[in-house]
């Protein structure tokens, strides 16, 4: 089974070797062996990992039920914490995505995935938008999933010396700028 069955809220796979979220697969028929990711600069690490399954495995998320496949026809990049389940093959790094700059603090760890598929497990339902060249796209950052486009850019209408030199929470009015060409993933935004 090279493709991923989605029903009832999991994703079921086969045999092979695949690229899961932290706490999967939720069930395997048969044997699985989990791997890490090998590198020296690894930042998705804690958030994926890699598992030989001998059987079929289930992947699916109690807090997170709602499914979405992505071809990767394209090269997309994928927020590592709503990536599910894709092939071993399809990773070809991990980085961390600055919101404000010149800080850590509250960065996204992303995927970067250019072959075969991924699945991504979010808290609500996806919608797909398309960027023409030039357009822009702003959202919320707890709504970014995935995108094709170049790296988005943080914005705050507020943001004072000390956000940047010591930021202790996220500023509630941070948003992405997203820069066409390109096709966003979104899902709605959480009120938290």
């Amino acid at each position: 089974m090279n493709e991923a069955m989605i029903e009832n809220g999991f994703a079921t796979v086969g045999t092979g070797t695949w690229l899961v979220g932290a706490a999967q697969p939720t069930a395997v028929l048969g044997n699985s062996v989990p791997r890490s990711l090998k590198g020296w600069l690894v930042p998705d690490r804690s958030k994926l990992h890699l598992v030989e399954v001998k059987g079929t495995a289930h992947c699916g998320m109690a807090n997170h039920p709602f499914l979405t496949q992505i071809s990767c026809a394209v090269p997309i990049t994928v927020v590592s914490s709503k990536l599910l389940v894709a092939s071993a093959a399809a990773r070809k790094g991990g980085r961390l995505l600055r919101i404000i700059p010149f800080s850590f603090r509250h960065a996204i760890c992303v995927t970067e995935c250019a072959q075969d598929w991924v699945v991504l497990a979010t808290q609500s339902r996806t919608t797909r938008v398309s960027l023409a060249e030039e357009q822009l796209l702003t959202m919320r950052v707890e709504s970014a999933v995935a995108w094709t486009t170049k790296p988005p850019t943080g914005f705050c209408p507020r943001l004072r010396l000390s956000d940047i030199l010591i930021p202790k929470r996220r500023e509630p009015n941070l948003m992405l700028h997203f820069y066409g060409p390109g096709i966003v993933w979104m899902e709605g935004s959480n009120a938290s």
